[in-house]
């Protein structure tokens, strides 16, 4: 883990670029980036990277500071302190280069009800100023892709919780981004829908080459070759690849390690409540 003293809370980020070199390959590039909301300190000198082609599992609690991050990174919150590039553009210098090649999805769902699936993305695609027939074109591809080419005419108040899940997924390739955000995507969701989500995203890595950054509190939702980020109560506690934050933990398993970093009792699913 990189670690750098934390800019002053409220320091402006736009007078200098996203440190030059690595950064730059990366797909995500998060350097000393810290947050408050009033006295609060939600963040805290955050620093790891994103690589492409690559699914990042970012793992804490409820309340540690994984929305938050979320939001400085599309731009909802301002950078308050440090730096963050998406494939080497600032997002406070660049936001343009940057979020173009970004697709999110976030924790709340955010679908038409009353459209049908396809109404949905070609709305979509316009917001992204893609032309009506390029957009039918690609909401038949994504659509092909996520397993719901056969629901293009359905409202999507009689999707299943897990088909819309997929659907705003679907709706986040729209644009052809090289890193996709989400936001605890698998909440709510049973086990079966849980694991078709997962296996959908892991598949845009191995298939398309999309970065991934994976939020969630859930334990059996990381596998053995993801790289992890602990983040803790607005603090990255461990980071780096799967079997590597267990062994540096001293544990036999992800829950034990997530336990010993963090001193929070454990369970399968979940961390804790």
């Amino acid at each position: 883990m990189t670690t750098s003293a934390a800019p002053t809370t409220g320091q402006t980020t736009q007078d200098s670029p996203v440190p030059a070199g690595v950064a730059a390959t990366q797909a995500l590039s998060i350097s000393g980036v810290s947050h408050s909301y009033g006295p609060r300190r939600a963040l805290i000198d955050i620093n790891f990277s994103v690589a492409p082609a690559s699914f990042t599992a970012l793992l804490g609690l409820n309340g540690a500071g994984k929305s938050t991050l979320f939001a400085l990174v599309t731009r909802l919150f301002g950078i308050q302190a440090g730096h963050i590039g998406i494939f080497g553009h600032d997002i406070g210098l660049a936001p343009g280069e940057a979020l173009r090649r970004l697709g999110v999805v976030f924790q709340p769902r955010t679908l038409d009800l009353d459209l049908s699936v396809t109404q949905n993305l070609l709305y979509h695609a316009a917001l992204h100023g893609i032309g009506r027939g390029e957009a039918r074109l690609r909401s038949s591809e994504v659509l092909t892709r996520i397993g719901l080419a056969d629901r293009t005419s359905s409202k999507v108040r009689d999707l299943s919780g897990g088909q819309m899940r997929r659907l705003e997924i679907a709706r986040a390739l729209l644009h052809r981004p090289q890193l996709l955000l989400l936001d605890e995507a698998t909440v709510g969701l049973d086990v079966k829908a849980r694991a078709d989500i997962l296996s959908h995203v892991r598949q845009l890595v191995s298939d398309q080459g999309i970065g991934v950054l994976w939020a969630t509190h859930l334990f059996d939702e990381i596998a053995a070759s993801d790289d992890l980020v602990v983040l803790h109560q607005g603090r990255i506690l461990a980071q780096g690849p799967v079997a590597r934050v267990i062994a540096d933990a001293g544990a036999d398993n992800v829950n034990a390690a997530f336990m010993r970093l963090t001193g929070t009792a454990a369970s399968t699913g979940s961390p804790a409540p």
